[in-house]
């Protein structure tokens, strides 16, 4: 049964039996794809668009070097770690409800971290804006479904959607060095509240779809957000401190026993956060599994570039958030355009092998630094190719994960996806930063370009190994469509 099919339930408003809901016509389609497009990259741009704007918060507001990486870990744990909640809250209240409350709770908290004053009330405002991107982003993508048709018309849609869920992380980067540069740190928070209010005004164009009975599952949300905020401070401690650190093995030791928690309320709770129905399907837990692992790998491959260009290389803010441009050129050609034209005539998992494939390639080729070269001559070829490959996995996984889900599942569908992802990028982007910690430290005393360098250089191998990873559960999970289904019809 498609998902075509299943939204041909009666609806609310009356629609009779047997009868589609009617869809919007072809220029609200286009307005309410803007709306969601806009908002989709405003809620991702924010993991990266504080990333050039580090070293000046830092010495606005007197950060350590530890509290300065919370900055960005902060708000992909609580996005991450709630996005389960978040969706299942729409599906309960009312998605285009919930999409507001969360974009209202996005634009204070980007308020609040303009107006801070500390390091402590700007990371407090970080978690907060994770906790709106919560909210609004799983239903985003919902609201995706259920106001566009199935077919052509929604095809375009989630191609547009994924494009913006991957390039978001690179406009994060450019607006961040702009902003920084020519404004104030600051204004890399308050950027924001204008496109949130923007995005609240269109609103009205979305279809609010079906309702589902129950209720949100408050422990296992917990569970889940500290499990992994106590794994990713485990694994930052141990870069430090060493794995015999108590500490370190303390944080890791709550890890477990959270997560395992979290796995156990799952099983036994009457309205889990993930049905079982939701992850029940092969190639839905697999192309998560994916984005999972490209989630790590993508984090740590803006890190250490950024720490090349701005510590090694001395780039003004302007200038590294500039060189991420091929990137957002590769991942918007294919996500936007490549990607959905070879779903309609190779399977899913041939497109997400390609798109890895020549992942692997751009962070081999990365990989090639030295303190001395014209950085330029590897980083913008190298990311053109890599960011071309993520963006065809990009769009062909999060055509999978919200494929055949019953309409009320919608937003726990979509929920999971983005939670993998964010996620994803926090657990790799500790494990690497640790890894090439230990590099760089191997390498000195000596000279401190070239060890930073070597660090980085294998710090993004290791990512290059993670999409490799990725590529074997790719080829595990993700079944190939019979000859008929592989033109998506969602």
């Amino acid at each position: 049964m498609s998902m075509q099919d299943r939204t041909e339930a009666p609806q609310a408003g009356g629609t009779p039996p047997g009868a589609a809901a009617p869809a919007p016509g072809g220029e609200k389609l286009g307005l309410a794809l803007a709306v969601i497009a806009a908002a989709q990259l405003m809620l991702v741009l924010d993991n990266t668009i504080v990333a050039v704007a580090l070293p000046s918060m830092q010495g606005a507001l007197g950060l350590s070097d530890a509290n300065l990486g919370w900055i960005v870990t902060a708000y992909a744990l609580a996005f991450g770690g709630l996005l389960l909640a978040g969706g299942r809250a729409g599906d309960l209240f009312g998605r285009r409800r919930v999409f507001r409350t969360g974009l209202v709770v996005f634009a204070l908290a980007s308020l609040l971290g303009g107006l801070a004053t500390s390091g402590e009330l700007l990371i407090a405002a970080r978690v907060l804006q994770g906790v709106g991107a919560a909210v609004a982003a799983p239903t985003a993508l919902s609201l995706l479904a259920s106001t566009f048709p199935a077919g052509p018309a929604r095809n375009k849609a989630l191609g547009v959607y994924g494009a913006m869920g991957g390039l978001g992380s690179v406009v994060g980067l450019l607006l961040g060095g702009a902003l920084t540069e020519y404004l104030s740190w600051r204004w890399v928070m308050y950027i924001n509240i204008p496109i949130a209010i923007a995005v609240l005004i269109g609103t009205g164009v979305l279809k609010e779809g079906d309702r589902d009975r129950g209720k949100v599952d408050v422990p296992g949300a917990l569970a889940a957000t500290l499990g992994f905020g106590s794994l990713v401070y485990g694994i930052n401690r141990a870069g430090e401190k060493g794995l015999g650190d108590s500490v370190t093995l303390l944080a890791l030791a709550a890890a477990v026993v959270l997560i395992v928690a979290f796995i156990a309320i799952q099983r036994s709770s009457r309205a889990p956060m993930v049905p079982g129905a939701v992850v029940a399907d092969r190639s839905r837990a697999g192309a998560n599994a994916v984005m999972f692992l490209v989630g790590a790998g993508m984090f740590a491959t803006f890190y250490f570039l950024t720490l090349y260009m701005q510590i090694v290389k001395g780039y003004e803010p302007m200038v590294t958030g500039l060189a991420y441009l091929p990137f957002a050129i590769g991942i918007g050609f294919a996500a936007g355009g490549v990607g959905p034209q070879l779903l309609a005539k190779m399977p899913e998992r041939t497109v997400i092998a390609t798109g890895l494939v020549i992942g692997v390639v751009g962070m081999v080729w990365l990989s090639f630094l030295e303190p001395s070269q014209n950085a330029f001559a590897v980083l913008l070829p190298a990311q053109l190719v890599c960011g071309f490959g993520l963006g065809l996995v990009f769009v062909t996984l999060t055509v999978i994960s919200v494929r055949g889900v019953s309409p009320e599942d919608t937003g726990i569908a979509a929920g999971l996806i983005n939670t993998s992802q964010q996620i994803g990028g926090a657990v790799g982007l500790a494990l690497l930063a640790a890894a090439a910690s230990v590099i760089t430290e191997n390498r000195l005393p000596g000279d401190r370009s070239d060890a930073l360098t070597t660090g980085y250089s294998y710090g993004l191998l290791i990512g290059g190994g993670i999409y490799l990873l990725a590529l074997i559960v790719t080829l595990g999970t993700i079944k190939a469509p019979a000859a008929q289904d592989r033109q998506p019809s969602l």
